[in-house]
């Protein structure tokens, strides 16, 4: 019966990693030596499975369509246990793969005891202040043949890998800020790119988070309603808010620009921003922080002259957008809430976004440069803006502008030689500047052949610690290619 296993060592205790992963705390209610109740896959598969954590612990590069793939082994399946063997020392078992690892060996028939594999996870202590996670699969392939199967364990290596530094830098950041929270965050957005992940973040990590939608809330969730478009809020849900992340707006990249549409972008940003910051302002018991979404849209076209939070706005529509975008937090700032602004750049997410776009002509070897290559493209990986984002929640000395971008700018030209030699593919196909335009028109010439060399100073100057400041390393973790050769 082939096996596989990978194992990392993490720098809390084993009884963290245990609750974070299951949000059960078995310390009071077993003694040492005990073994534990045996969970079934009620709420702790809910949590592994299509939970918070599950949701953290998903491959980014791997798509999921609802009801055929998940894109882990799942621990969250039908016949979960887990059982506490000793003091701080743990084991989460499960008897189902999902469907998109199914096919590696059932040909995606229903697995049995005897046709399917067994996932095996446990945590045990290494010293007082950190543990030993492997993650064990054991499997039966439906047919016995030599080749059925080989692909298996360079996947779950891969993705393993990418699991174990998930958890580990998720709990790493939690443990800053500790002492101060749970906190119960009011998110706009929720359900965007960024907001997708911000939410399993944060709520894995133990705070509450309420979502702002414009459908009635469903019963059940923590949900408030709301309409920019009508100015319409249930204010008096927000009451008690320890802090608001607001994230909404029109898509920049939905379609090409013209009049429609350019107000159409405008007015979701302003419109949504200003309602959000009268309300704030208007409740008893106030927020402790508003940090709302700008852009280093902010700074115009900047050619190669590097610029910081100091600089004033640049010129061009998305400039004007920016400034009027966080002119319309003033009434939340008057009322006394710290109010942050995250001017951030490209956020590098394999499932969505610029990147999510650039990878499929990448993959296909028909990438290259736009225009002249000139251009510079300032980024942050997607994981180092929900540790900014968590680091704004709790230092009440942040406030204003931050740029949220990583240390060094590239040049699209280098943009694209980093992404070809990470995909292992060719980049010799370059998107002249007159088909940009041709294309995309106003809104290719703004975000595609122009740029911003923007520096992270007040991020640096706090010594934020990033977890992928160099973006090759950025594009690597998020297609699980790192020292991975043939994975792409």
């Amino acid at each position: 019966m082939p096996q596989f296993s990978h194992t990392s060592e993490i720098p809390v205790s084993a009884g963290t990693v245990w609750r974070w992963l299951t949000g059960q705390d078995l310390e009071q209610r077993q003694r040492a030596g005990d073994v534990a109740e045996r969970l079934g896959a009620g709420a702790v598969g809910e949590r592994l499975g299509a939970g918070a954590v599950g949701e953290r612990l998903r491959a980014p590069w791997i798509s999921v369509r609802e009801g055929r793939d998940v894109t882990a082994p799942n621990l969250g399946g039908r016949k979960v246990t887990s059982i506490r063997e000793a003091a701080e020392s743990y084991r989460i078992e499960s008897l189902c793969g999902p469907v998109g690892w199914r096919r590696f060996f059932s040909f995606a028939r229903e697995p049995t005891p005897s046709n399917s594999w067994l996932h095996v996870m446990t945590l045990s202590p290494v010293g007082e202040d950190a543990c030993r996670v492997e993650d064990r699969v054991h499997w039966r392939p439906f047919l016995p043949l030599p080749w059925v199967g080989d692909g298996i364990p360079r996947r779950l290596e891969r993705l393993f890998r990418h699991q174990h530094r998930r958890m580990r830098n998720d709990l790493i950041r939690h443990a800053r800020f500790a002492g101060r929270g749970p906190l119960t965050i009011a998110v706009t957005g929720a359900s965007g790119l960024v907001g997708t992940r911000l939410r399993a973040f944060l709520s894995s990590g133990g705070h509450r988070v309420v979502r702002l939608v414009r459908r009635s809330p469903a019963q059940g969730e923590s949900e408030v309603r709301w309409n920019p478009e009508t100015g319409e809020i249930d204010a008096a849900a927000l009451e008690g808010m320890d802090a608001v992340i607001h994230l909404s707006g029109e898509n920049l990249a939905a379609g090409r620009w013209n009049p429609a549409r350019k107000a159409a972008i405008l007015d979701s940003r302003v419109k949504s921003t200003g309602l959000l910051s009268r309300a704030l302002a208007g409740l008893e018991r106030k927020p402790r922080v508003l940090i709302c979404a700008s852009a280093v849209g902010w700074y115009g076209d900047t050619g190669t002259h590097p610029v910081d939070e100091e600089h004033p706005a640049g010129r061009g529509f998305l400039a004007e957008v920016c400034r009027a975008w966080e002119a319309a937090a003033d009434p939340a700032r008057e009322a006394g809430i710290r109010v942050v602004h995250l001017r951030a750049g490209m956020v590098l997410a394999a499932e969505g976004g610029a990147m999510g776009k650039l990878i499929p002509p990448f993959r296909l070897g028909l990438g290259g440069r736009l225009g002249s290559g000139r251009q510079y493209m300032s980024w942050i990986a997607m994981e180092d803006l929900l540790g900014i984002v968590n680091t704004a929640l709790f230092d009440d000395g942040l406030s204003g502008p931050v740029n949220a971008v990583a240390p060094e700018a590239p040049t699209n030209r280098e943009f694209t030689r980093a992404l070809g030699r990470v995909l292992k593919r060719p980049t010799v196909l370059p998107l002249f500047a007159p088909m940009v335009r041709l294309m995309f028109g106003e809104m290719g010439q703004s975000l595609l052949l122009e740029g911003q060399r923007v520096l992270p100073a007040r991020l640096l100057e706090m010594k934020f610690p990033y977890l992928f400041p160099a973006l090759e390393d950025a594009l690597r973790d998020e297609l699980g290619l790192d020292g991975d050769p043939g994975a792409g």
